[in-house]
């Protein structure tokens, strides 16, 4: 029989430390293990709770860009329609007046003079304004000039007759005026 030494006690020591210590060490790796897990986990719901979120804000975007351009297509609609309401008693008014055989000149052009002022008096309460009235400056950003005519009494670049009147909105030109400019 072999004689115990003291190294073989402290050998057998340290082999009960490692045994005693194995399930702890087993222990840790499989709470490590689980926190990783865990983590993963957590991780992976966060994700999904993101896309969630970027779906439910695409979602949103859509119905407002879809609702958006419904109401462009409204406004326009509604705008037009507003328009045209009111023409429609500026041409009740032809209308009478072309049922009216029985007028004499001047009764027609009291009429047309009412019917073109009520038309007039339309487009400025929709914001449209005229220009290019004899005597004014010539600006070849708002006016067409198609002939030249010597005129001593209104001076250079000035407009001395109007072909047809400009029209803006705002800023906005519609119909430049159609006019003839003075030379000297």
């Amino acid at each position: 029989m072999k004689e115990k030494t003291k190294n073989d006690s402290v050998a057998s020591e340290e082999e009960v430390k490692e045994a005693a210590q194995a399930p702890e060490a087993e222990k840790e790796k499989k709470e490590k293990k689980k926190e990783k897990i865990s983590e993963a986990d957590k991780l992976k719901a966060e994700l999904k709770e993101k896309e969630d979120q970027y779906l439910r804000l695409y979602a949103e975007y859509d119905n407002f860009r879809k609702r958006s351009q419904k109401e462009k297509s409204d406004i326009y609609s509604s705008s037009r329609a507003d328009v045209i309401s009111d023409l429609l008693p500026i041409l009740d008014n032809f209308d009478r007046a072309a049922a009216n055989a029985e007028a004499d000149f001047d009764g027609y052009k009291k009429g047309i003079e009412l019917i073109f002022n009520q038309f007039l008096q339309l487009l400025e309460k929709n914001g449209v304004e005229t220009f290019g009235e004899v005597g004014d400056e010539f600006d070849p950003n708002i006016h067409t000039a198609v002939m030249t005519t010597q005129n001593d009494e209104l001076g250079e670049n000035t407009i001395a007759q109007v072909f047809s009147k400009g029209y803006k909105l705002g800023e906005k030109i519609i119909r430049p005026a159609t006019v003839v400019v003075a030379n000297t």
